[in-house]
């Protein structure tokens, strides 16, 4: 399946048909009910004495399965399709990298009674990621680093999206809608039309919705890539750690996770490289490694953001506005024993002033994002601040 990677930059997401070869749209069916028997049964053991018999399965809005830690030779099948030529092969063509790295593998499903819409959203919060100006300057002038999708079992027109959204901040007219109320379709929206089998791949910087969350059945695969080898480093940029649960696919399955994995590795050890080089005020092998994990000329200052963002964590692994700090990344765990305290002090001292620009002195708010009322910027990039800046801030 051969598709035209200009079409996100343009729209921002892409509709594709047949994603599921019909010979496998079945069998997949097959596979993933046995895994939503197996969560249900999880759920209902997992429940607290106040919640229902199901547990989550009951009490959630959208239940969702992380089908990587469900998956066995029986259900060898679901796992397997995130390495086909219909799904990493055409994220590899659009993020316009070596490889495609999974970041999630997850399973939509209907919840036991209507719950009606969700809130309109980017999937972004700057306050660990970057602000969305920055990242859709990325995207535009390199390629995007990060993209996900919907391919649905059954035909499915719940997510809504706001074309070429992607590429702005929000309208004023969006942000008066937003805030009166978020569960409505917003103006120039459009539902994104399913038919079982076919997929929709976009950027999650778009604004996007889960217009109805019905009791009708929902069976949606949801998947995440990101690049390696691409032309930016991606702001969501974890990997899995751990290939246990690979032991069960083929032998060629399991080849394809190794070789991520290396991927991920060699990149980790890249960071390495950088970060010391920044402790040690070493330009020329800071300035090398930077074009190695951000070979695109234009939007480096993004990917060094992202790196102030993972030394935090390394730091101090959690932050008071957000607690889930940093779920989108998982070279910390990496790389923080490479580090010791004082380095990893020294290396936030030289991030201090490039933090300091990407902060208000007072809270502020954009609605549209995941994200409350904070001190960094949800849409400004920092003007006339950029890697030489950066290089100066050290002396």
């Amino acid at each position: 399946m051969t598709v035209d990677p200009q079409q996100l930059l343009d729209d921002g997401y892409i509709i594709l048909r047949g994603v599921i070869p019909d010979e496998k749209l079945e069998p997949l069916r097959v596979s993933f009910e046995k895994m939503v028997a197996r969560q249900k049964a999880i759920w209902a053991k997992e429940r607290q004495p106040e919640d229902p018999p199901g547990g989550q399965w009951e009490l959630a809005h959208q239940p969702r399965l992380i089908f990587d830690t469900l998956v066995d030779e029986e259900t060898a099948n679901t796992v397997e399709f995130s390495l086909h030529e219909h799904t990493m092969g055409v994220s590899r063509q659009i993020m316009r990298a070596e490889a495609a790295g999974i970041t999630g593998l997850m399973f939509m499903c209907s919840p036991t009674t209507d719950r009606g819409p969700a809130n309109w959203h980017r999937d972004i919060h700057p306050i660990d990621q970057a602000p969305l100006s920055g990242l859709q300057m990325d995207l535009l002038n390199n390629a995007p680093g990060y993209i996900q999708w919907n391919i649905p079992l059954y035909d499915d027109d719940v997510l809504w999206v706001v074309p070429q959204s992607h590429s702005r901040v929000n309208t004023e007219e969006e942000n008066r809608c937003l805030l009166e109320d978020a569960h409505k379709p917003l103006p120039q929206s459009i539902p994104v039309e399913l038919k079982a089998g076919d997929g929709v791949v976009y950027t999650n910087t778009i604004l996007h919705w889960g217009s109805n969350y019905s009791a009708g059945l929902r069976r949606t695969i949801h998947i995440g890539y990101r690049s390696f080898g691409g032309p930016v480093f991606p702001y969501v940029n974890r990997f899995y750690r751990d290939l246990s649960f690979t032991a069960c696919l083929s032998s060629g399955a399991q080849d394809v996770f190794h070789d991520l994995k290396q991927r991920y590795d060699e990149e980790a050890n890249v960071i390495e490289t950088t970060f010391r080089a920044i402790i040690n005020k070493d330009e020329p092998v800071f300035l090398d490694s930077l074009s190695r994990l951000h070979p695109g000329e234009t939007g480096r200052i993004v990917c060094l953001i992202l790196l102030s963002k993972l030394v935090y964590k390394m730091r101090t692994g959690t932050h008071a506005v957000r607690p889930g700090y940093g779920g989108d990344m998982s070279y910390d765990e990496d790389l923080k024993p490479r580090f010791t305290a004082q380095e990893l002090d020294i290396l936030w001292q030289r991030f201090a002033t490039l933090d300091q620009k990407i902060q208000a002195d007072q809270e502020v708010y954009v609605p549209g994002f995941q994200s409350g009322p904070m001190h960094y910027y949800f849409n400004e990039s920092p003007e006339a601040f950029g890697v030489e800046e950066i290089i100066a801030s050290w002396n």
